[in-house]
């Protein structure tokens, strides 16, 4: 437990970072399931769709720091290789 006041704001400031960022993954992850729950179904215009949706949350979650850069890029990527692979199939 923080007991010097300058500690204590950093504990307060910690807790609220920690709840942005767990929001904002969260978004995150929810577009992401609304992208593979259309692949399960088959569905390729809900797949695309739903891929346009989740592009600018992604993004969005990595300009707020709460992932790396990197790591939206490489997410992006591989979420359009699958929908385009089975549109590819389709």
């Amino acid at each position: 437990m923080a007991t010097h006041k300058s500690a204590e704001k950093r504990d307060r400031q910690s807790k609220a970072r920690r709840l942005r960022n767990r929001m904002n993954k969260s978004a995150m992850k929810s577009a992401i399931r609304k992208i593979e729950e259309a692949l399960v179904a088959g569905s390729e215009e809900e797949a695309k769709s739903a891929l346009q949706r989740a592009i600018p949350v992604i993004d969005k979650t990595a300009a707020k720091g709460t992932i790396h850069k990197k790591t939206a890029s490489r997410k992006i990527s591989r979420l359009t290789k699958r929908v385009n692979k089975m549109q590819a199939l389709g």
